[in-house]
């Protein structure tokens, strides 16, 4: 099943547009999804999560976005990521979803991060 047909069916999620740590964990293994970091790039550059692009909020253009498979949004706590979702969705971005537990949630689940 696709990330998106599995973020359909999950259920007890505050949104159909969050990621929950176990899928996401999944998605990034399998390489089904783009995980793009929407914090500055001081803090990108202190530790993201594998992988991830950084398309920092302050500059954050929906368009520049990739379209080839889902992207997961992400920041340190989820605040950002959720307003750089509402101006994806506003675009018309319906693959697109975010992480809310962000990267300190990533790390506190024992995810690793790149430098």
């Amino acid at each position: 099943m696709s990330l998106l047909g599995s973020l359909s069916k999950l259920k007890g999620s505050a949104s159909p547009h969050v990621i929950e740590h176990a899928m996401l964990e999944d998605a990034c293994r399998n390489n089904a999804c783009h995980v793009i970091d929407v914090r500055e790039p001081h803090e990108y550059a202190g530790g993201h999560l594998p992988g991830a692009e950084n398309h920092p909020l302050s500059s954050f253009d929906p368009a520049r976005l990739p379209h080839d498979k889902p992207v997961v949004l992400v920041c340190q706590a989820g605040a950002r990521s959720a307003r750089a979702l509402e101006a994806a969705h506003g675009a018309g971005r319906t693959d697109v979803v975010h992480y809310a537990a962000g990267t300190g949630g990533w790390m506190s689940r024992g995810g690793s991060v790149q430098i």
